[in-house]
């Protein structure tokens, strides 16, 4: 059985998964608020991060409540300061939004109150905050796997980036650059959209014009869809390697397997792309208490949240003590070992995976481990 669902009794939980508020056990619990973007453009995300967290607290000793923070920054800081009116607050599971992020964390320090997050915008743990606990593999870790596998194993010399005007998409877009750049394969094209754009095949066209032969991505799950599709019906047929929205099952559901024949992605994990018993044993208690497929947003929140149980099974009966046990320990999680490198960032390890166009289910094509040389 996956240790973190024998560790918490988590092996025949069924978890509501509603986007009202919910609240379990005791009053007088130590409690973990989550808060987490449900509706808006990050939905798909915010919901995987929501469920991962929950599939960890259930079952627990732990009180918590979920909180829909929606995309906007005032929304977070809202929603933030109310949890904070209750007693007892070990943690917070943060939103993985980065412009959320960055509003929340002089609240965190305010509160000191470390915060857990799936949030890959690198920004968030270059601010010098001791409260911020990232279990997703940052834009420094994910980008360079990504630049890699365009360079070394697609053999771009041309590489295009397509990336969103979101601080996610800033911070990418840059990493992609630095690392594109190192590797001697400057982007010849590169464009930042805004989220509501639906018309792609004007920046696509672009795109061909350059001479581009391999497309990165570095955009939210609706518009990486739309690029792909639009891509390939006007006959764009250089490979891509997408950000990790690509990864979700839900964004694959957008497309037809046809379309995604060549296409890739950067992520932190795949779960559903796992052979091994216990990421089965995660995965089916994650169908059965959600009735949709787990992502390694789900997984890095959960292996977060676990890892906070972790240091209160150690001990820590406050935020004080959660915080120094994050770091300070290492913790072996489903999705790889964690580890803060002193600013926070716990994730060091990357996956490519890609669609051979049979279905929706990506291989795993390349690991990329401890790129931080961290661990």
């Amino acid at each position: 059985m996956l240790p973190g669902l024998r560790r918490i009794g988590l092996a025949t939980a069924i978890i509501t998964a509603g986007l009202s508020l919910v609240t379990t056990a005791a009053a007088d619990s130590l409690r973990i608020p989550v808060l987490v973007p449900i509706t808006g453009f990050l939905s798909l995300e915010g919901t995987s991060q929501k469920n991962g967290a929950e599939l960890a607290l259930d079952g627990s000793d732990v009180a918590f409540d979920v909180a829909d923070t929606a995309t906007s920054p005032e929304v977070a800081v809202n929603a933030f300061e109310r949890a904070m009116n209750a007693k007892d607050v070990v943690s917070v599971v943060a939103p993985m939004l980065g412009t959320q992020m960055l509003a929340l964390i002089p609240l965190a320090d305010e509160f000191d109150v470390p915060m857990i997050t799936v949030s890959g915008t690198a920004r968030i743990t270059e601010l010098g905050s001791p409260n911020v606990f990232r279990f997703f593999p940052g834009d420094v870790v994910v980008k360079a796997a990504h630049a890699r596998y365009a360079v070394e194993e697609l053999g771009a010399k041309k590489p295009a980036i397509i990336s969103q005007t979101t601080a996610y998409g800033q911070s990418g877009r840059a990493e992609l650059d630095r690392n594109l750049r190192a590797l001697g394969q400057p982007p010849v094209f590169t464009e930042g959209l805004e989220v509501s754009v639906k018309d792609m095949l004007p920046v696509l066209s672009k795109v061909r014009d350059s001479g581009a032969d391999v497309l990165l991505l570095h955009l939210h799950s609706g518009p990486t869809a739309l690029v792909i599709r639009q891509a390939r019906a006007m006959g764009l047929d250089i490979p891509i390697v997408a950000g990790s929205a690509m990864h979700q099952p839900e964004t694959a559901a957008l497309l037809e397997s046809a379309e995604l024949r060549g296409v890739c992605a950067e992520s932190g994990s795949s779960p559903i792309s796992e052979t091994g018993p216990e990421f089965r044993a995660f995965a089916d208690a994650y169908r059965k208490s959600f009735n949709r497929e787990p992502d390694a947003f789900a997984l890095g929140q959960y292996d977060g949240v676990n890892m906070v149980l972790a240091a209160i099974r150690g001990g820590a009966r406050d935020a004080a003590g959660v915080r120094s046990w994050l770091e300070s320990n290492r913790y072996d999680g489903l999705a790889m070992t964690y580890a803060s490198d002193g600013k926070g960032n716990m994730a060091h390890s990357a996956v490519i995976l890609c669609y051979i166009g049979a279905d929706r289910v990506p291989q795993i094509v390349k690991r990329y481990r401890n790129v931080t040389g961290v661990l």
